[in-house]
């Protein structure tokens, strides 16, 4: 039985059961300037509506004013641009950050501060970079993902070492990856598919050095995989690779970073919730590759890739998010459009329908920001 600093939890989760729970699909969350919307299905609350009810087009979540937000399964964190930090959605884990284990249905500040700035989420777990630099952590730890030095379940915010230097992080399943200031690369946690990129399969419950570079400049965690790009514009990939997520041609796994061809205009890359990738290149265009079996890389079929695919031919993509099985992107005109599963009306287009192109998202030309979480979206 693992312990939530002063409650007991039994109910540790494995991962072969949680395999079969990914499979009901993903929820979005997205910005309208700074107003927050949600859509999807909500059995957890995890659309901040103060319901449980399932929606399968956009709804306003509160009246404040947003700045960012990530979402973990059936769970979500949201910064407000005061700097405070809320969350919302299921808490069997603690991972809502508020010192029990009690689901929420509406935003719930988590402490007083107001210094709170970046957020990740993994699966049942929660991580914030303060604006000092400092970076804290909560929730699931069954594998060291807290980066604790431990495996001990927390239910409020923990720092992760001493360090002020911590710039960017995001969080797979059950590992985690990080970005210091000085441009280092570092991970923990689960490890069996080399997703740490360590060149092992060993877990590692506190922050180990990747290599000795200082040239990355931005990461993000798959499922059990691992993406980031580089100063010079290339982008990497490790860990699990089954449906050729890592993009090199190839379903082999790998234990350390490898190279996603030879291109050096690369300008973001999202790993989705499961085992789907997308990415932006500088002149706007999209790509895509990984798992398709709902039409998720958004090209018109669903055969998996185990490379890089463009999507379409236009050159206004701009924000883009992956949750298990579908995709949310917004364009530089400030529509937002979405693919892929939708049995849980999470692609925002008033039915259950799922689409293997992309499709939009009412007529408003308003939106800035997305983030996907499990059957469910947020946006700005």
């Amino acid at each position: 039985m693992a312990t939530i600093t002063g409650v007991q939890y039994s109910g540790i989760w494995n991962l072969s059961s949680q395999a079969n729970a990914i499979a009901a699909g993903t929820w979005p969350v997205a910005y309208n300037n700074t107003s927050l919307y949600s859509w999807g299905s909500n059995s957890s609350g995890e659309l901040g509506l103060n319901n449980t009810t399932a929606y399968s087009s956009p709804k306003q979540v509160g009246s404040s004013t947003w700045a960012t937000t990530s979402g973990g399964l059936f769970f979500n964190l949201a910064v407000k641009a005061d700097g405070t930090l809320w969350s919302w959605g299921n808490n069997g884990n603690g991972q809502l950050g508020l010192g029990d284990t009690t689901n929420r249905s509406s935003p719930t500040q988590v402490g007083t501060l107001t210094a709170w700035s970046k957020i990740a989420t993994g699966y049942y777990s929660a991580f914030v970079i303060k604006t000092d630099g400092t970076l804290w952590s909560w929730g699931n730890n069954v594998y060291g993902q807290l980066g604790l030095s431990n495996t001990t379940y927390y239910s409020s915010p923990k720092q992760v070492g001493t360090l002020s230097t911590w710039s960017q992080i995001s969080s797979g399943q059950v590992f985690t990856i990080a970005i210091k200031t000085d441009g280092t690369l570092w991970t923990w946690g689960f490890n069996n598919r080399g997703q740490l990129g360590l060149g092992n399969t060993t877990a590692y419950s506190s922050p180990k050095q990747v290599g000795a570079l200082t040239t990355w400049a931005s990461v993000n965690a798959s499922y059990a995989s691992a993406f980031a790009i580089k100063s010079n514009g290339t982008i990497w990939s490790w860990g699990y690779n089954f449906r050729g997520q890592l993009g090199l041609g190839n379903v082999t796994s790998y234990s350390s970073p490898m190279q996603v061809g030879a291109l050096t205009n690369w300008l973001s890359v999202v790993g989705g919730k499961y085992s789907h990738v997308l990415a932006t290149k500088t002149d706007g265009t999209l790509w895509s590759w990984g798992y398709n079996n709902f039409g998720q890389l958004g090209l018109t079929n669903t055969t998996a890739y185990s490379s890089p695919k463009q999507v379409g031919s236009l050159t206004n993509w701009l924000n883009i998010s992956a949750g298990y099985y579908c995709s949310i992107v917004t364009k530089t005109d400030k529509t937002i459009w979405s693919w892929g599963e939708n049995t849980g009306g999470q692609l925002g287009l008033g039915n259950t329908t799922n689409q293997s192109s992309p499709n939009q998202i009412g007529s408003s030309a308003v939106w800035s920001k997305v983030s996907s979480t499990k059957n469910s979206t947020l946006s700005f």
